[in-house]
């Protein structure tokens, strides 16, 4: 084994500072009583008492801002709550998505990945209602942030033009901040131990900050730092949320605050390990095994501020404006593998290095209102409001000379740091949106709602000059669902909505192309039990995309430039079905059990994304014990997913290019002891026999290894 770079302790932030100072006060402020409160789970609506244990939430604003249950919402929707994360130990994004319905993760490298949902990527990432892009090409890592910050986790399949604007037909994940709601001292703090080295330790606080409960504040902080099963990488993370609310009237609310995470990982691998020998015989590496060097890193800091104000009109209406402001800086030193080696000597790989910066600013402001009128004797539901979003990309570049790699059976990874080249441009773009919506719940009678709603969108990509400008306006993106109560218990529903995503693409004559456009179509039916404690969903979906880019040709522009020129064809279409069943089957114990399935294919009925699985089954359960034996609970869950293939590009002649992988289950495991009222002990056991699967870089025939079986020991104080 190589031995780990050695680590460096972050530069000091002023949001460190700040908490240092105010955790204090969060956890000593004086309290009208002097009793303990647990750490609630805090909703962005309240939910009642006995859900805050559970696997489900009561109601949901991702898919449609009306704040609908989820058996009003005619779409699929998944909820990863609190409670989940804390019981399955989902310390990240990428961690959660690959325990949602439907959710697949494919990660192409140690430290970055996809998501994807019904055969397409997922581009729409959503934080307390506010779209955040991520952008895929110069991607960070991002998918790999920390949950500590966020009290549950929102995922809506298919179209969400209507909240997001433009976007793929895959799904919309909304992370729910953690809220200063507590009028009462209240903390969580968590240590945890485990495989490979890896340490966490989390504190969240919440308190009033005065007398009467009109001011309260909330401090989160994460610190990790651990090594990797593969060889050299190791990461340091830290995550930080200082947040408060003011009531500046009975019917005035402030919430305002501001998050950081910072992530620093060494060691990662950029591409993955080869899958072909010269000869074409297939290699078996290690997991361990590692092309990277050890002077390699992708640091990635994130600073998001951001502000609510909430007047409550009466008791039917609320005006909400929401303001926030992100900042995404992202500095990599890397180093990148082609060939196939030898069989014999591992020799015949070539390396290349690289350094990148890329900075993100992104302003989005929300102003909306929405309540209940009513009409003809009947209550009605309406939102009307405007989005604003203004993102400015820039990302450098440069390259050094390395030397001869060697084998890679006795990899060298102390080759020197290469000079590097200047700093030369790589992209720079700006990307703004101005938006309207609007959406209506109708009553049409007791057992029969229509939603009908719309989102007119100005969209603008200027790409560094006058003449290089992608510009839409007055695109309409339409909304429509009929939910039908059968019962107390069941609902049928069928929903559509039309798909806007621009692409910079151009064609023969140097025009870009028209955006991608299409439908999404859902039927399904939704049921509710216990309460709405347990609730469950069938959908069915056809998912159709045209004008897709399709490359034709190469052809010399008038300024010398060499450039592949593409045309619109009709695109894709997805259609299959998901399952879901999650929630309280008894205060004592939890489920989640989804299964999906899905036919992606082109206009030739050739099957796309095929690194993607087709079938999934994603299960969890936990249990508290009865009696005597209380103070336990178990619980475990199953993750299968069906076989998978790609055709590489770099296959040696002679050799077969498809590279396959069989369908396969990771089996999870946790057991929890409450040692008191506040304190508790957990072990979290994954893969836990130990089966090999990978992740895939489709356009280069390379894999990633994934992780082993391995083990976290969390011990955690709640008062």
């Amino acid at each position: 084994m190589h031995k780990h770079p050695s680590r460096q302790v972050f530069k000091t932030h002023p949001l460190v500072l700040a908490m240092a100072v105010l955790l204090p006060s969060f956890a000593y402020a004086e309290s009208s009583t002097e009793s303990t409160a647990q750490l609630p789970t805090i909703k962005i609506q309240a939910e009642s008492e006995n859900l805050k244990q559970a696997y489900t939430v009561e109601k949901s604003s991702t898919a449609l801002p009306l704040n609908l249950t989820l058996k009003e919402i005619p779409q699929s929707v998944s909820v990863v709550t609190q409670q989940r994360m804390q019981d399955q130990g989902l310390t990240t994004l990428v961690e959660v998505a690959e325990n949602v319905t439907g959710i697949t993760v494919n990660r192409y490298e140690t430290n970055r990945g996809g998501l994807y949902s019904r055969g397409f990527v997922v581009d729409n990432y959503i934080i307390d209602g506010i779209p955040t892009t991520y952008s895929l090409p110069w991607s960070s890592g991002e998918i790999f942030s920390s949950t500590a910050i966020y009290d549950h986790i929102e995922v809506v399949r298919g179209a969400t033009g209507l909240t997001t604007g433009a976007g793929n037909p895959s799904a919309a994940i909304n992370m729910a901040r953690k809220r200063a709601a507590s009028k009462e001292p209240a903390a969580n703090i968590e240590v945890s131990g485990g495989s490979w080295n890896n340490y966490r330790v989390m504190g969240d606080i919440a308190n009033s900050l005065n007398d009467s409960g009109s001011l309260r504040g909330r401090a989160v902080a994460q610190y990790e730092q651990g090594d990797s099963f593969t060889d050299l990488l190791s990461k340091e993370r830290l995550t930080l949320l200082l947040t408060g609310e003011a009531d500046l009237t009975e019917s005035t609310l402030l919430s305002a605050g501001v998050s950081y995470q910072e992530d620093d990982p060494r060691g990662p691998m950029w591409g993955g390990l080869p899958v072909f020998f010269s000869d074409g015989s297939r290699t078996h590496l290690s997991k361990s095994a590692t092309t990277t060097q050890d002077w390699t890193r992708w640091n990635v800091k994130y600073t998001n501020w951001f502000a609510d104000l909430t007047q409550k009109i009466n008791d039917d209406w609320n005006v909400k404006l929401s303001y926030a402001h992100g900042k995404r800086e992202a500095e990599s030193k890397l180093f990148y593998v082609s060939g196939n080696p030898d069989k014999t000597t591992g020799l015949g790989l070539s390396g290349f290095a690289g350094s990148y910066k890329v900075n993100v600013d992104q302003d989005n402001i929300t102003l909306q209102t929405d309540g209940v009128f009513n009409l003809f004797g009947r209550d009605h539901k309406a939102v009307v409001g405007y989005q604003y979003s203004n993102q400015e990309f820039d990302a450098l570049g440069r390259s050094g000379t390395t030397e001869a790699v060697g084998s890679i059976y006795d990899w060298n990874a102390s080759l020197p740091e290469p000079i590097w080249s200047a700093w030369t441009p790589s992209e720079s773009y700006t990307v703004k949106q101005n938006a309207i919506f609007a959406a209506t719940q109708l009553s049409l009678l007791d057992p029969l709602k229509l939603i009908i709603g719309g989102r007119v969108t100005d969209y603008e990509k200027d790409l560094g000059s006058t003449a290089s400008k992608i510009k839409y306006e007055h695109e309409f993106i339409p909304y429509a669902g009929l939910i039908y109560d059968i019962n107390q218990n069941y609902s049928a529903y069928a929903s559509y909505t039309s798909i806007f995503q621009p692409q910079d693409q151009r064609d023969f004559n140097n025009n870009y192309l028209d955006p991608i456009k299409g439908n999404s179509t859902e039927i399904g039916l939704k049921s509710s039990w216990f309460d709405n404690r347990l609730n469950g969903s069938l959908a069915l979906f056809d998912i159709k995309q045209d004008n897709l880019a399709q490359a034709v040709g190469q052809i010399q522009r008038p300024n010398g430039t060499l450039e592949t020129y593409y045309k619109a064809a009709k695109g894709a279409e997805s259609k299959g079905f998901e399952l879901e069943v999650s929630g309280q089957v008894t205060p004592n114990w939890n489920v989640t059990a989804g299964y999906s399935q899905y036919k992606a294919t082109d206009v030739n009925d050739a099957d796309i994304n095929t690194q993607l699985p087709r079938k999934l089954i994603q299960t969890y359960t936990s249990y508290q014990l009865p009696g005597k034996w209380s103070d336990l609970s178990v619980g475990g869950g199953v993750n299968w997913q069906s076989d998978t293939y790609v055709i590489a590009s770099n296959a040696p002649a002679g050799a077969n290019p498809r590279i396959e992988q069989g369908s396969y289950a990771l089996v999870n495991l946790m057991a929890k002891y409450k040692i008191n009222k506040d304190f508790s002990a957990q072990l979290n056991v994954n893969n836990v026999f130990d089966k090999g699967y990978y992740g895939v870089f489709p356009a280069y025939g390379q894999i990633t290894q994934g992780s082993p079986r391995n083990a976290t020991l969390t011990l955690r104080y709640q008062f």
